[in-house]
């Protein structure tokens, strides 16, 4: 047992974070799992975890106990579960789902990259 190898990343060492093309108030739609098929708009991004947060889809019911002391009401309380980021797709103003790409827009010195949807190539970042 003296000689045994350190793990390459320790259990209590953070995640490398992931590199994620889908943003807050993305619409996105779910083509995996319990609720494939449902779209709805992005609370919440984890790049930890890989996880997303989108409105409507995945509820769970969660049980709290009453805290009068913290001005909590208890009782069965639905809200939404994270889901994978790859069980969810980026949603066009078509309601086209498709994959995100990039291209640069502008010259010179206003040079931006700006996310495009894969399939129609409509410019997804909202203007502002």
């Amino acid at each position: 047992m003296a000689n045994r190898k350190i793990a390459a990343r320790h259990q209590n060492d953070p995640r490398p974070k992931l590199k994620v093309k889908i943003k807050k108030d993305d619409t996105v739609k779910v083509i995996a799992g319990r609720d494939k098929g449902k779209t709805g708009r992005v609370l919440d991004v984890d790049r930890e975890k890989g996880k997303v947060l989108v409105e409507g889809v995945s509820m769970i019911k969660r049980h709290t106990r009453p805290n009068p002391a913290k001005q909590i009401k208890g009782g069965i309380a639905e809200r939404e579960s994270a889901i994978a980021i790859s069980n969810v797709a980026v949603v066009t103003s078509g309601g086209v789902a498709t994959r995100v790409g990039y291209r640069l827009e502008g010259s010179g010195a206003t040079v931006r990259r700006v996310r495009i949807a894969r399939k129609t190539g409509e410019i997804l970042d909202k203007k502002g």
